[in-house]
């Protein structure tokens, strides 16, 4: 099975805003100042979904880990 390009943009950016809320408030404990964590923030969620986004479909181009499966045989 194959995932389309849209499954990686959505997965994408459900994983980024994640992270940017984590980054957000590890950037205001260490600097205690919210608009700095607030810009840190939002400048490496526009960088990281689209490195996510393009690591992504590297990674779907590979077969490393995945098994070919089949329609199953059901017996009754």
């Amino acid at each position: 099975m194959v995932e389309k390009h849209y499954r990686s943009v959505v997965k994408a950016i459900s994983w980024r805003v994640t992270g940017t809320v984590d980054t957000i408030i590890i950037s205001l404990l260490i600097t205690g100042r919210l608009r700095w964590a607030l810009s840190i923030g939002f400048v490496e969620l526009f960088t990281k979904v689209t490195l996510y986004y393009f690591h992504e479909r590297a990674w779907n181009r590979l077969s490393f880990g995945r098994v070919q499966t089949g329609p199953r045989d059901y017996q009754i």
